[in-house]
């Protein structure tokens, strides 16, 4: 095979917060298993996710569009028919295409054919109706769905969040299983082009840990995020923001369950960074190495005690929207890098697909990775949220009852998913907020304020900014609001 067209190994975790390593500041939790990935390759230290959601962020991802473009703007609109993506290039091109882990993306067939294994677990486990195609789990259906058992009846400490500690087989555990299957598969393929989906759904809740990695995190190690006394109280705050605290706000539980469901959030953060070394040791053993492209990502982050809150909702602080992301390409891409530009999770298909010499198509609107490829560093990167639908208020929380918390937020999940059209862009000194469907507009001065607990949207010191900020985000707007793009003339045309 030759190294213009070598394989693709994609691994990518669900709500892990770019500072849940250390490789981002986290200053309790290290992760030598991606640093290891890092110094062999280019950590980017300010990846955006294109939406702070499951299914329409993977969407995005291997579509590289905006849900603005490709219409999946919710949990139920998964890959849209007809779309181009990844798996269809690389299948083409005579790939062995696998997808191990959490799928939650494809799901026509026309899709899932183009995969040559399958083997598909989401956060509860093995469903009944969860498909295996072309492998066989190593691991007995049995004692997978055995070491479920905690998560599907999670005992909860508090009406806002529960997390356990348990004793499973660590192979049997969604992170161990997946690590075990991909080196599985990794070992089927070393003689042949491969391009693997590896999905871990962890640190996402339900939160539960191994043991033997909730143990690492004892009270005394955790350094808990600055939080602002009276933070969505002003008149500053959009309303959704105040909404989202009521339901996920940890300020009225006890320290033992704040301390208690962070140290199973990094254990989980751990236990999948173990689980990438295993699969890093396997490339290595297998003489993968020079000739395998090795993306790791996560879709989106988690609160996880920052804003006093836990989970995530349709908002846009860093700690749902910067994301870890580490391209490595021993030999062909810069190695021990740190790239300090704005860059987007749309941006990775386009760069492999650059990196194998093979075509991008028209559709796509990310760009290569400056570092790892000659484009030019950006200075901004975009989000956005919603689909347009009816803003979920104060008094439409207070029709439910008490106490507001779980139950509450999914009881209103389709609603709070589908409200609005919030967009974001974020430099690397400042954020914007706008929701022409919202209350308030939101700017953050993250050089002064990086926790983002102060909205300064209306101090008249920073109306320039706001101003150029504006601007970015209507250019970018109109720039790719066209889901497929319409055949210009030839080139012959113009003059």
């Amino acid at each position: 095979m030759e190294l213009n067209r070598p394989n693709i190994l994609m691994i990518m975790c669900d709500q892990m917060k770019a500072t849940a390593s250390h490789l981002y500041g986290n200053p309790f939790c290290e992760t030598p298993s991606m640093e290891r990935l890092a110094k062999e390759g280019v950590l980017f230290q300010h990846a955006i996710t294109p939406y702070p959601l499951c299914v329409p962020c993977r969407v995005s991802f291997w579509t590289s569009q905006f849900p603005h473009s490709h219409g999946g703007r919710r949990n139920q609109t998964l890959m849209p028919a007809g779309a181009t993506h990844a798996f269809q290039i690389w299948k083409g091109e005579g790939f062995r295409t696998g997808l191990i882990g959490k799928n939650h993306c494809f799901e026509l067939e026309e899709d899932l054919d183009l995969f040559d294994v399958v083997c598909d677990v989401a956060h509860a486990g093995v469903q009944d109706r969860a498909r295996t195609k072309g492998m066989d789990w190593f691991r007995s259906v049995e004692t997978i769905r055995a070491a479920r058992e905690v998560r599907r009846n999670m005992p909860h400490e508090n009406p806002r969040f529960a997390y356990a500690a348990s004793d499973f087989p660590l192979e049997d555990y969604s992170t161990g299983l997946i690590a075990g299957q991909t080196v599985r598969f990794l070992e089927e393929s070393k003689d042949a082009p491969f391009a693997l989906w590896v999905s871990f759904p962890d640190p996402h809740e339900p939160w539960e840990a191994p043991r033997q990695y909730f143990d690492q995190f004892p009270q005394d190690k955790i350094e808990v995020p600055p939080w602002r006394e009276g933070e969505f109280d002003g008149d500053e705050v959009p309303e959704r923001n105040k909404v989202l605290y009521q339901m996920l706000g940890m300020h009225r539980d006890s320290e033992v369950d704040v301390y208690g469901v962070m140290a199973a959030y990094y254990g989980m953060v751990k236990f999948l960074d173990d689980g990438i070394g295993q699969i890093l040791d396997a490339v290595e053993r297998l003489g993968l190495k020079e000739n395998t492209i090795v993306v790791f990502c996560s879709d989106h982050g988690d609160f996880m005690g920052e804003h006093r809150m836990q989970c995530k909702g349709g908002v846009f602080y860093d700690c749902l929207t910067r994301v870890p992301l580490i391209v490595s390409w021993p030999g062909q891409v810069a190695s021990r890098k740190v790239d300090e530009s704005m860059v987007n999770l749309i941006d990775v298909v386009p760069t492999v697909l650059e990196l194998q010499g093979l075509e991008i198509p028209a559709s796509m609107h990310g760009e290569g990775l400056p570092t790892v490829t000659e484009a030019t560093p950006r200075n901004a990167a975009f989000s956005e949220y919603g689909a347009g639908g009816p803003q979920f208020k104060m008094s439409d929380l207070e029709k439910l009852p008490q106490p507001w918390g779980r139950k509450a937020l999914i009881e209103s999940l389709h609603w709070r998913e589908a409200e609005g059209r919030r967009k974001m862009v974020r430099t690397r000194d400042w954020k914007y907020v706008h929701d022409a469907m919202g209350d308030q507009d939101e700017l953050y001065d993250l050089v002064n304020d990086p926790w983002e607990s102060t909205n300064v949207v209306g101090d008249p010191d920073h109306q320039g900014t706001l101003a150029d900020l504006r601007l970015r985000l209507a250019d970018w707007s109109i720039l790719d609001e066209d889901a497929r793009p319409v055949p210009l003339p030839g080139a012959d045309q113009y003059f």
